[in-house]
């Protein structure tokens, strides 16, 4: 399914500091932007491969489940930087 246009984003406020942007059409959770920040985080599996991108860090490593191992070397942090 190939789905653009702004107008297939819905925003949710889950916080005073961050929103949340879901796909209109299917309900799938797309992008976590914080405001007061720089940048938005993509949810990368929401996407077709290749997407020609990289990861740069992970976050909120603490939560992740015990099967996970994260062992690529990326910076790991508690929180968003």
């Amino acid at each position: 399914m190939e789905i653009s246009g702004a107008e297939n984003v819905t925003w949710y406020y889950s916080s005073e500091k961050v929103r949340r942007g879901f796909c209109s059409v299917c309900g799938c959770s797309m992008f976590f932007d914080p405001p007061a920040k720089e940048w938005i985080g993509i949810h990368m599996g929401a996407f077709d491969v290749p997407t020609e991108t990289h990861a740069e860090l992970h976050v909120f490593v603490a939560e992740k489940g015990d099967y996970y191992e994260i062992g690529d070397g990326l910076p790991q942090y508690q929180r968003i930087p």
